[in-house]
């Protein structure tokens, strides 16, 4: 049964090398598959995916005007696919996640999405958050925090190192900028030690205190 899936992590984690892998799985059977990244983020080149590892391969682009069921129909009308692989799914809109769900459920075509959960304020992204709503099947890509804990969060730094919570949530490039961490040190890094005290409205909302 085809399902459309989620596979979400923090900055570096490896998702770029896991799509690649899977897809070149695919075909090392001889079945064909269809790749899509953000047209946006061209730090390997205009419509490649590429892995910190080295290895990349072409893929066809999306922005947000891109209609993804007509896009993934027309594939499929051009010869077999079994298997849409999509990179940088946080850059999707909810409209177009609906559109890879179309795809799953009325041309049974399976679509797996790879891509962040939340930005460096700790906020989810409009197409990660479409998917963790709407897909059928969900999996965590792990890294780890320097910690040695499971990293969950990212915090960008500025040029003194310090962690920002400020900013335009999209950023194309500077990795370098970027570090994965564990929440309680993401906390630390952006100075949320504890949690802020209960509103006025909910100290006045019966049970909460």
């Amino acid at each position: 049964m085809a399902k459309l899936y989620f596979h979400y992590s923090t900055m570096n984690a490896g998702k770029s090398t896991i799509l690649l892998q899977a897809s070149h799985n695919y075909r090392e059977r001889g079945m064909q598959t269809y790749l899509l990244t953000a047209a946006l983020d061209s730090r390997a080149g205009a419509g490649r995916i590429a892995s910190r590892i080295g290895i990349d391969e072409a893929a066809d682009t999306f922005d947000p005007g891109t209609d993804l069921f007509a896009r993934i129909a027309a594939r499929l009308e051009a010869g077999p696919c079994a298997c849409v692989f999509l990179d940088e799914a946080q850059f999707l809109t909810r409209d177009q996640v609906w559109q890879l769900a179309r795809a799953v459920d009325d041309l049974t075509m399976p679509v797996m999405c790879y891509g962040l959960r939340v930005d460096f304020r700790g906020e989810l992204f409009p197409g990660s958050a479409a998917l963790l709503a709407l897909a059928d099947e969900m999996r965590e890509v792990r890294t780890i925090c320097h910690c040695g804990r499971k990293a969950t969060m990212v915090v960008r730094k500025d040029a003194a190192g310090r962690a920002m919570m400020e900013g335009d949530q999209v950023q194309i490039g500077g990795n370098e900028t970027y570090d994965s961490l564990c929440r309680r040190h993401w906390r630390a890094a952006v100075g949320h030690r504890a949690p802020p005290p209960p509103s006025a409205a909910d100290r006045n909302i019966p049970g909460v205190n």
